[in-house]
């Protein structure tokens, strides 16, 4: 039986999952140093831009085959950019500065949701009664993670941005697990980044200055890693992953992203982690484990 028509996750999936989750984490103190010396679409634009030149030289190095030149290829991948990246940074860059964090934390994580929903209808992937109960109950935990930080004082405007990156990430995800392994990884996620920077650089262009960028090294690091790390390298991690795992068990891990922002803030910031995170915690782990956990073999 398949990864992909069963139920069972290897356990190197499931790590190569966290490490994913771990790298995404790691992305959101860095988007934080660079904002600070950038414009947020200017910012955005140079992620992308920067992610997608390197995968594209990395791939011509390495000589991988080029992309299928048939337009329902051509098609997905760009809609990739336009959706995942293009709209996904949107959401993300503009929605978090408009709202509390724990709002923040809450709506972006409705994509594992979204998801579901939309695998459900185009990928035909359907879920027990467990593993429903297991998403919500990791949704639960993410509520738990952000009460502290919910504030009055959020607007619409904001959650509206997180729920249209949300929504865009999702149907990445999708139109990613439709044409994983039929592309290379390496050509499909560098182009799908230089088309989701082409509406990015032209939005930065006609609502922001890019020429009021400080630049400096602090600036330069934090960009090189986020670009480098915490967006070429996970997203081809996370492609490489949709071969081998159904998108719904997989993109439960997305639950992950907080926790480790929660785990990291408290080992490397000294930050406090109230009793009701760590509640949060535990619940969204066991929804990732009644998510993942493979069905019990019926009696002969």
């Amino acid at each position: 039986m398949s990864e992909d028509a069963g139920s069972r996750m290897r356990p190197w999936v499931m790590a190569g999952a966290v490490a994913a989750m771990f790298l995404w984490a790691l992305c959101f103190p860095l988007i934080n140093l660079g904002l600070e010396a950038a414009p947020p679409m200017t910012y955005a634009t140079l992620r992308a831009g920067i992610s997608g030149g390197v995968l594209l030289a990395l791939a011509a190095l390495l000589r991988r085959p080029p992309l299928r030149a048939d337009v329902r290829t051509m098609a997905a991948v760009a809609a990739v950019g336009l959706f995942a990246t293009a709209l996904g940074f949107v959401g993300m860059f503009n929605g978090g500065a408009l709202v509390s964090p724990g709002i923040a934390t809450v709506v972006a994580n409705v994509q594992p949701l979204l998801a579901a929903v939309l695998a459900w209808v185009v990928l035909d992937e359907h879920l027990r009664a467990v593993q429903r109960l297991g998403l919500f109950a990791g949704f639960g935990g993410i509520v738990l993670i952000g009460l502290p930080g919910i504030s009055g004082g959020s607007g619409p405007l904001g959650v509206f941005y997180l729920l249209a990156g949300a929504l865009g990430v999702a149907v990445g995800n999708v139109i990613l697990k439709r044409i994983a392994g039929r592309v290379d990884v390496l050509r499909a996620m560098g182009w799908q980044f230089v088309v989701g920077a082409v509406p990015l650089g032209m939005l930065a262009m006609a609502t922001e200055d890019p020429g009021a960028i400080r630049w400096s090294w602090p600036f330069l690091w934090s960009l090189l890693v986020l670009s480098l790390l915490g967006t070429a390298a996970v997203f081809v991690l996370w492609f490489y992953l949709l071969q081998r795992a159904r998108l719904t068990q997989l993109n439960v891990f997305t639950f992950l992203t907080p926790v480790f922002g929660l785990l990291m803030g408290g080992l490397f910031f000294a930050e406090q982690v109230s009793p009701l995170a760590i509640g949060g915690i535990l619940l969204s782990l066991a929804g990732i484990y009644l998510v993942t956990r493979p069905p019990r073999a019926l009696p002969p």
